[in-house]
């Protein structure tokens, strides 16, 4: 695969992040979903990894102070670019929110897996916290499957964008699920010592 440029490195990305973002959750989505890509990147891309985890965590850079989705993304794109953010990078970030005008599609499968990931994490995350454990070392496929099922749960997670986004990476929703608790579990801050209770 083509080698690809974010123009920015992680700490110049993290600093950026949270010059923008003053909410702890919204700071836990960015580091999830930089894990979460990070982790597919060295499957599918390892030459990109570290493109993969910048753009996963600079994804919803603006959403704090632009959640507007006909807007989200591409109010981000000046910060991006005075910070040395490249096209691919401002391209990637923006097409996780294709559906806005002015957006572009995802292209690269990158773009496709960060679509798909991005509202998923956000329903792995919650199920997780109604597990005794608390943690994401024990949660089987079928209970996530059970929480997408119930719509009131994590309401605020697209069920339709989670589905689109397998379509897009062409995997089951089954696959993407499993692919993405694996993802999560792999920089889980348990990973290491974690004892399922009793």
């Amino acid at each position: 695969m083509a080698q690809l440029t974010a123009g920015i490195n992680r700490d110049d990305a993290f600093a950026l992040l949270e010059q923008h973002n003053k909410e702890e959750f919204h700071i836990e989505h960015a580091l999830a979903l930089e894990g979460t890509m990070r982790y597919f990147a060295h499957e599918f891309d390892p030459e990109n990894e570290e493109f993969w985890s910048i753009v996963g965590l600079l994804h919803d850079l603006d959403w704090e102070e632009f959640p507007q989705l006909e807007v989200h993304s591409r109010t981000a794109e000046p910060w991006l670019r005075e910070a040395g953010g490249t096209d691919e990078l401002v391209h990637a970030i923006q097409s996780h929110n294709f559906a806005a005008e002015g957006c572009p599609e995802p292209e690269l499968f990158m773009e496709k897996v960060l679509f798909a990931v991005d509202e998923l994490t956000g329903l792995v995350g919650a199920a997780v916290l109604m597990r005794p454990s608390k943690s994401v070392m024990d949660l089987p496929l079928k209970s996530l499957k059970k929480k997408f099922k119930d719509k009131r749960f994590a309401a605020g997670c697209s069920r339709d964008v989670i589905s689109r986004g397998a379509e897009l990476c062409g995997w089951s929703l089954d696959e993407l699920m499993e692919r993405t608790i694996a993802a999560m579990q792999s920089f889980a801050p348990d990973r290491d010592t974690f004892q399922p209770q009793e």
